[in-house]
């Protein structure tokens, strides 16, 4: 990688100036929100060994069922380290699998499906690194300010890869490749410009809602300088969703936008059920733009031609090789189990090194059948069950688990986003979890002070703002919120 003293420099000491300027030294969260930090970091650019230069050659298909040695020590240290983190706070744990059933029942189901998996093995292992996706993402949401360290969560990822991002496309050859169709694209730190977009769709929407967040909170610590940093970082966002040039995450960033946006309307904060019909607005308004070529619209304005030609017939094909309708081919394997059948097919260029159904629907039932499919849609309504209750306790950081809570369902429409190592799934599960999380303390202050829930003061005080940017203060023993979870 040849790579200009200079700009590498300027990168450099841009990216801890961010980390300076978003300081906030009246809240700290815990040491070990670097975990997960660093999982989705990875996660959301190249594994270890591609940096270090001695991953597979190509990408191929079929080397990913042995793995890379360097990936899988790194990843297996992060997994231990975290589960270190829960079992010590293992009275934070108490309530999650009351609260978040369907999740654990759909992960247990994962796990059953590696019995009846053509590639056991290797069906078991990606299975131990999908449940290491939950681990990070419990650690984030246990911390004792779950809010403050939600958005420093997504805001370090953000700091770290998205600098680095506009570096290497302006400056190096690795920031840029080419798709299977011979057209130039952008790739920043990640492998494609599709894993471009997703990265930068889950940290864009957090940077605007903490953005939103300080322009009503400018009494707050350190205001100006982190309102300057939360900006530059939905700068480098809007910016790079441009070089991305991928529609979907395009689409889904104004449907979690609006929503964030919205739900800081007075009128929506006093009519807090008037949200439901936002949403259904948007989502139907999306989704059926995107059925219908509305993402060629929007790449078509972004100067490139998109159509969905390509994906329906990898739709097509992928279902007529479905291995049982029922309960799929087991856990990640349809695609490594139907790599031979796929290089027989006459697209070269589209089947034959093929791992993503490009719709993710499609993707849970060749891997997990009807009943999958019905586990992952009892999810995605569970979890906007729930977002919809920490919205009638707090529009502002409801409006951020709406964002994330309805944009997966959207993305998934033509890009595979339930599955594990990607960071739309995860941002998705932090969303779930963090929203039983903070109906806990909700329901915990509403038990102090004998109020309902939806009357209950919001986590720390009556500033909700002081809550929602610095969480709740440490001299408070009744209004603090407490570890654990709500039976919801």
């Amino acid at each position: 990688m040849n790579m200009p003293l200079l700009p590498f420099l300027i990168c450099a000491i841009g990216t801890a100036g961010l980390f300076y300027l978003d300081r906030d030294r009246s809240a700290r969260t815990s040491r070990a929100l670097w975990l997960p930090v660093i999982w989705v970091s990875i996660v959301g650019s190249r594994p270890i060994s591609s940096w270090l230069g001695v991953g597979p050659a190509g990408g191929n298909l079929d080397a990913t069922l042995e793995g890379n040695s360097t990936d899988a020590a790194v990843f297996l240290v992060l997994l231990l380290a975290g589960v270190r983190v829960l079992i010590r706070r293992k009275e934070s744990m108490r309530g999650f699998f009351g609260t978040n059933r369907p999740l654990v029942v759909y992960f247990t189901y994962c796990l059953l499906s590696v019995l009846w998996s053509p590639i056991p093995e290797p069906s078991f292992k990606r299975w131990i690194k999908a449940v290491g996706d939950v681990v990070m993402v419990l650690i984030v949401a246990t911390d004792d300010l779950p809010v403050v360290a939600i958005g420093r969560f997504f805001s370090y990822v953000g700091f770290l890869l998205l600098p680095a991002s506009v570096l290497l496309i302006r400056y190096s050859d690795l920031g840029r490749g080419f798709d299977p169709d011979g057209n130039a694209m952008n790739t920043g730190v990640t492998t494609n410009k599709n894993m471009l977009g997703v990265l930068v769709l889950v940290v864009g929407l957090a940077a605007l809602w903490h953005v939103c967040a300080l322009l009503r909170a400018k009494r707050q610590p350190d205001h100006k300088s982190r309102l300057v940093a939360q900006c530059t970082l939905l700068a480098f966002s809007i910016a790079l969703l441009a070089m991305a040039h991928s529609a979907t995450c395009v689409g889904c960033f104004v449907l979690g936008s609006g929503l964030i946006l919205v739900s800081s309307l007075p009128m929506i904060q006093r009519r807090p059920g008037l949200i439901h019909i936002v949403v259904l607005t948007l989502v139907l308004g999306g989704g059926l733009g995107m059925v219908f070529g509305g993402d060629a619209v929007v790449v078509g304005a972004l100067g490139r031609d998109t159509s969905l030609t390509g994906r329906t017939d990898i739709w097509t094909r992928a279902i007529s090789l479905a291995r049982d309708p029922i309960i799929g081919s087991g856990f990640e394997s349809f695609w490594n189990s139907n790599s031979q059948i796929l290089r027989t097919f006459s697209e070269v260029n589209m089947f034959s090194n093929l791992n993503s159904a490009h719709n993710g629907y499609i993707e849970v039932y060749l891997e997990l059948g009807w009943v999958g499919l019905g586990l992952i849609v009892t999810i995605l309504m569970s979890s906007y069950r729930l977002a919809g209750r920490v919205f009638q306790c707090d529009p502002e950081i409801g409006g951020l688990i709406l964002a994330y809570v309805m944009t997966i369902p959207l993305y998934n429409i033509s890009e595979a986003g339930f599955r594990l190592f990607s960071p739309i799934w995860i941002s998705f599960l932090l969303s779930y979890v963090f929203a039983g999380r903070i109906l806990r303390g909700y329901a915990q202050n509403s038990e102090v002070s004998s109020e309902p829930i939806d009357q209950a003061v919001p986590l720390g005080g009556p500033d909700r703002n002081e809550v929602l940017l610095n969480g709740a203060p440490e001299t408070s023993q009744v209004n603090r919120p407490q570890h654990g979870w709500t039976e919801a």
